[in-house]
């Protein structure tokens, strides 16, 4: 008797299901609790505290339903054989348009192309109601539908652009790679990874914002001179229009060697009180660079890829995997998606561990803004953006643990003051 595959992924995704709606009933308890942490008591304002609770308990009932529907969904398409069936009249589709159903990365395209029009459809009414029903009953959403589906379109037409070589160059690796198919992919990808990086925030970033060079004058001044003492090698500074969607704000770096890049929201800039919040954000920031977290991550990254490469060359060739999903051909593409759903197990554990580094990381690159004494404009800025972009005040110690890349607010405050007597 051969190994019921597509039961035991099934059972696993409910499995994972119950266990994480488990810890988001845990999350909306917390978040229903009418009284701040006693840490943030007089450093939150009871107001701001008030809209962060009423906006994080509608983002989480909105999570309950869109989470419901999906494994729903998930479940369905594997379970009635939706896949192997969609597979079957994409093979018609390429026969209709006149073309050679044997051409496999034809037949690949012409799949992908009817699951992107798939999830694109399933995924619209939960986009439209999160982005013009949740955000901006919360002040939050600032484009207009034109811009939403505008944004849509474009995307659509990068993928429509970008994704037949890509899918065409990983097929051809995989059909022609023999033992070393695992290296060739992961080359493959490493390759890619650095021309996306490239090309990314030059061709493609600028097509959905615009950006500006940050206007002389002391703010642009003060981060200069952070870079410069730190010989962070700061080519451009650049403010981007993230107030044209969202009221939300952030800031972040990008670039290789000598020529990096700071791009700061304007929503930012016009959130924080003075510039001194500011700089002792990109301060932290820049202590990701300075203690090479980006460099470490993008490591990990590539040997996490390389594993999963090396563990697909094992089951490309299962013929009883395909067939437990419903398949009696081995097409690449297929086989990727189902090798993808059999390492979910794994895929669970290799997130939670990445998220406990990554919060040791914003531990240490907040020591490190601490250390260069910008603790009090650190720790107002931090508030300031907590408060600004309502976000979650309690949170459950489990829910967190699992799911935050980023350390509590609470917790983040208290390590600064600990860090900042250190210093003393």
């Amino acid at each position: 008797m051969e190994f019921p595959f597509l039961e035991a992924v099934i059972g696993f995704m409910i499995l994972m299901y119950i266990f994480e709606t488990y810890l988001d009933t845990r999350q909306h308890s917390a978040l229903k609790l009418p009284t701040l942490p006693k840490t943030l008591e007089g450093v939150i304002s009871q107001e701001k505290f008030e809209k962060s609770r009423a906006y994080s308990l509608e983002k989480s009932h909105f999570h309950f339903v869109h989470e419901f529907v999906t494994i729903l969904m998930d479940s369905a398409i594997l379970f009635f054989r939706i896949l192997p069936w969609f597979w079957k009249k994409s093979g018609d589709f390429v026969i209709l348009a006149g073309f050679n159903a044997e051409n496999e990365i034809l037949h690949t395209l012409a799949f992908l192309a009817g699951v992107t029009i798939w999830s694109q459809i399933t995924d619209l009414p939960f986009s439209l109601y999160s982005t013009f029903v949740v955000e901006a009953r919360h002040g939050f959403n600032k484009q207009t539908i034109w811009l939403f589906f505008r944004d849509m379109l474009k995307g659509i037409c990068l993928m429509a652009i970008l994704g037949p070589p890509i899918v065409s160059a990983i097929i051809v690796i995989v059909q022609k790679g023999g033992a070393y198919l695992a290296i060739y992919l992961w080359g493959f990808m490493f390759v890619l990874s650095l021309v996306m990086m490239t090309i990314y925030p030059i061709l493609i970033a600028p097509l959905f914002n615009k950006f500006t060079p940050l206007p002389e004058g002391p703010l642009r001044e003060k981060i200069e001179k952070l870079a410069s003492s730190l010989k962070f090698p700061l080519k451009k500074l650049f403010v981007v229009d993230g107030s044209t969607r969202s009221s939300h704000s952030n800031a972040y770096m990008y670039g290789f060697f000598q020529n990096k890049r700071i791009v700061l929201y304007d929503t930012l800039i016009q959130q924080c009180k003075n510039d001194e919040e500011i700089v002792a954000v990109i301060a932290h920031e820049l202590g990701h660079w300075k203690l090479n977290h980006t460099m470490y991550s993008f490591i990990a990254v590539q040997i996490l890829t390389l594993l999963q490469f090396g563990g697909y060359t094992l089951v490309r060739n299962s013929s009883s995997l395909f067939q437990s999903f419903g398949f009696d051909t081995q097409p690449v593409i297929i086989g990727l998606i189902i090798f993808q759903h059999t390492i979910i197990p794994v895929q669970h554990l290799v997130s939670f561990a990445l998220n406990l580094v990554s919060r040791a990381f914003e531990f240490q690159a907040d020591a490190f803004a601490t250390e260069l004494d910008y603790a009090a404009s650190l720790r107002a800025g931090l508030v300031r953006l907590q408060e600004e972009n309502l976000s979650a005040m309690n949170t459950d110690p489990w829910y967190s643990a699992y799911h935050y890349s980023h350390p509590p607010l609470v917790e983040r405050l208290a390590a600064i003051d600990e860090e900042a007597k250190k210093t003393d």
